[in-house]
């Protein structure tokens, strides 16, 4: 089990991230096992660059470009759940000039 792709990709990360026992993921279907890690990766792009505006990333991104396509992924997984819940769009022309 060691080397085992199923404990590197599914069993530590459910453990590590979502504190789950052996004994609960063994009892639970592979199915939703991989349903519960994609929830927590979706959850972690949504949530990983809280607090940056786009001025900060413009200046992280000086030092380190794929910034800026990881602050793009975080916008494009916000803005698809916001519209699924139905969360209006503030538009703003403050940078238009």
């Amino acid at each position: 089990m060691l080397e085992s792709p199923d404990a590197v990709m599914l069993y530590i990360p459910l453990m590590k991230q979502l504190g789950m026992s052996w004994k609960e993921i063994k009892g639970t279907p592979r199915r939703e096992l991989t349903g519960l890690l994609a929830a927590a990766n979706e959850y972690a792009v949504m949530h990983s660059m809280d607090g940056y505006s786009d001025t900060d990333v413009s200046e992280m991104a000086k030092n380190k470009p794929e910034v800026r396509s990881q602050y793009v992924r975080y916008l494009e997984t916000r803005r698809k759940y916001e519209d699924m819940i139905g969360k209006k769009r503030q538009y703003s022309f403050r940078g238009i000039g």
